[in-house]
């Protein structure tokens, strides 16, 4: 017979504590319950049916969340709760006497788990597991087991207690939340672009991803425990910055950031950063989550932007200013005109005057052209053209360059194929111009300069080529920069400004083209190639010539322009063609004077003293004496928003300076 004293001293706390917890209220009745269990146990092995006293016996049998059952010292059940046949779905008769292992998967009985556990729980004096284990119906089920020995007061081993607990609905949400933290660990570590890690209250770093490692240089091993304060510049570090981010964080729950950081190498990447403090269920602070991002391409691009941006703002400014001087000299060339000259050198005078303007104001065209397509403010007037008539028109505009220097010069186009392309004439003739233009003048007197087209699959080819003074790699790789110019000698022979082929490459891509520079090396020569989408449909017809412009009825015309040259020269011009012409040259006195004078047209600069030509033009339309007035803005801007604005105040044209008189004329005839 077992004694109650060796069950007691035998039994390990924790077995005592899992049955208690099960059917005995109080400490004291722990160990009763224990003890009359062990009684049941005296007399397994002679057969004799299992005895337990009344109320504990009761107690344990009515458990249906636990199974609680004793086994023989081999491992046969010995006794069967109702809590073991709602887990197992057994019926006691079915499974008293049989092996414990009958609740075992295959796999474990292969691993001949039931007995090694019998082995540790005797040799422990208890063993706790979780595993699958199976039902009567071959379901499966996570189950956590507790097995006890029980020895006899000489220390025998008479048998064992197991307490079984279904935990297959915590493993499953365990399993779920592993599962969910594995997927978020995967995907946190195979962010690239984003360098997230942890840092401990301190600021010490604990964990590290793929893109932090990629973008800061340091491995994990490097990085580990180290304050976050490393990636800090020496400037932000002694004001305390890393520290003041901390602090920030904590107080307002998060806090982002933009500013230079340092890689492992030292060199620096503009970051963002956004950094969210961490709290566990009783809101102590547990670290810090950071997400940091490498912003230094878009910082670039932004600053690459912003720089092209103030450039053609400079460069829209720089062709206004240029158009004001320019407006009195084109002028007066066109007085000079109308006489005769006196001699041979007043003749040869006026024709560099002449040609040199022309070229003042190409170049002022070219600063407005690139600025325009900078700002993606140039229409583009697309038909169905052959590119063959675009060629030819574009050499003869280009053969007193060539011929000025002196050059050979070849045409190559294919006789019986039309070249078919939507472009706008007048841009597309422009690029052609350019690319001659640059042959001529970068090819030594005496050179050569050819131009050829062809048909290549779906593109039209226009080449353009030349003997000249080549371009190293260096070169090649920016010929389309703006501003950029190959190696000159101190005296620049060639001049320019270098936005010829940028704007070349910008109207060929609004185009939907191509522009490819190719040199075999300094010293010999150029290829220009452009590419052109081909179009499968018949060219438009060639525009007939522009009649030309004979002068119109006298006019009343006020000029009214703050630059006293351009205004006296128009004044001049048009008095010449037999208008009535008044002048002023502030917008105080333009105004009382036009309505005085009460002019057809007015001819009014925008930038004026005292009073602007914006100002001036709502004064005349909100004037009912001067309805009938042709308000004309004659002004250095030219863009789109420019003309839009004019038209908004009331302006009925806008012409850009320096003004072509024919322009005038045409506006002139145009209301007769």
């Amino acid at each position: 017979m077992l004694r109650h004293s060796s069950v007691v001293e035998t039994a390990t706390e924790t077995q005592f504590a899992s049955i208690h917890y099960i059917c005995a209220p109080a400490a004291s009745e722990r160990f009763r319950a224990a003890r009359e269990i062990a009684v049941g146990m005296s007399d397994i092995h002679s057969g004799s049916p299992l005895e337990l006293s009344d109320p504990y016996r009761q107690l344990v049998q009515v458990v249906q969340d636990y199974a609680i059952y004793l086994l023989d010292r081999s491992g046969h059940i010995a006794s069967w709760n109702r809590g073991a046949e709602k887990l197992n779905g057994y019926t006691a008769a079915e499974i008293m006497g049989r092996h414990f292992s009958v609740l075992y998967p295959p796999e474990a009985i292969e691993r001949r788990s039931p007995e090694r556990e019998l082995k540790m729980a005797q040799e422990s004096g208890r063993l706790e597991d979780e595993g699958w284990r199976v039902r009567k119906d071959g379901s499966r089920f996570w189950a956590n087991v507790v097995i006890t020995s029980l020895h006899d007061e000489s220390g025998v081993l008479r048998g064992f207690s197991k307490i079984t607990r279904d935990l297959t609905e915590r493993r499953s949400q365990e399993e779920s939340l592993r599962q969910s933290e594995e997927r978020f660990r995967v995907l946190v570590d195979g962010l690239k672009d984003y360098a997230i890690f942890m840092l401990d209250t301190h600021g010490r770093v604990t964990s590290w991803n793929s893109g932090a490692r990629r973008i800061t240089g340091y491995q994990a091993e490097e990085i580990m425990e180290r304050h976050f304060g490393v990636f800090y510049p020496r400037a932000a570090i002694d004001r305390k910055l890393p520290e003041q981010e901390l602090a920030m964080a904590r107080e307002h729950g998060r806090f982002e950031d933009e500013g230079p950081r340092l890689r492992k190498d030292g060199a620096t990447f503009w970051a963002n950063t956004v950094m969210s403090p961490l709290y566990d269920q009783e809101g102590v602070l547990m670290g810090y989550a950071n997400v940091v991002r490498d912003l230094t391409d878009r910082k670039r691009a932004e600053s690459l932007e912003q720089a092209e941006r103030h450039t053609s703002e400079f460069l829209a400014m720089l062709a206004h200013e240029l158009r004001n001087p320019l407006a009195p000299i084109n002028n007066a060339l066109h007085l000079l005109a109308l006489r005769p000259p006196a001699d041979a050198t007043e003749k040869w005078v006026r024709e560099v005057l002449h040609r040199q303007t022309g070229q003042i104001t190409r170049l002022i065209d070219d600063l407005l052209d690139v600025s325009r397509i900078t700002r993606a403010a140039i229409p583009l007037n697309r038909r169905p053209l052959d590119a063959r008539a675009v060629v030819r028109a574009a050499v003869e505009g280009s053969m007193q360059w060539i011929q000025a220097r002196g050059h050979g010069f070849s045409i190559e186009l294919p006789p019986n194929e039309a070249l078919t392309v939507l472009a706008d004439e007048a841009r597309l003739t422009q690029v052609l111009h350019k690319l001659l233009h640059n042959a001529a003048r970068y090819t030594p007197e005496g050179g050569q300069v050819s131009i050829a087209s062809r048909r290549e699959n779906d593109e039209v080819l226009i080449c353009v080529k030349d003997n000249g003074v080549g371009m190293d790699a260096e070169l090649l790789h920016s010929a389309f920069d703006l501003l950029k110019q190959g190696q000159q000698a101190v005296q620049r022979p060639q001049g320019g400004l270098g936005i010829g082929l940028t704007l070349v490459q910008r109207l060929v891509r609004l185009h939907g083209g191509t522009v490819e520079a190719r040199s075999a090396g300094l010293d010999r020569g150029s290829e220009f190639i452009v590419r052109l989408p081909a179009l499968n449909e018949a060219p438009v017809g060639e525009a007939a010539p522009p009649e030309r412009l004979l002068s119109s009825t006298p006019r009343k015309v006020l000029v009214i322009d703050d630059n006293s040259d351009a205004a006296n020269a128009l004044r001049m011009l048009l008095e010449n063609d037999g208008h009535n012409v008044r002048v002023a040259h502030d917008g105080v006195s333009g105004l009382a004077l036009a309505r005085e004078y009460r002019p057809e047209y007015l001819l009014l600069d925008i930038g004026l003293p005292r009073l602007s030509g914006y100002d001036i033009a709502a004064s005349v339309r909100g004037d009912p004496q001067l309805k009938h007035t042709t308000l004309v803005a004659i002004t250095g801007y030219g863009q789109v928003h420019d003309r839009a604005r004019t038209a908004a105040v009331g302006f009925d044209h806008h012409l850009t300076k320096p003004v072509e008189f024919s322009a005038l004329q045409e506006l002139f005839r145009a209301k007769a």
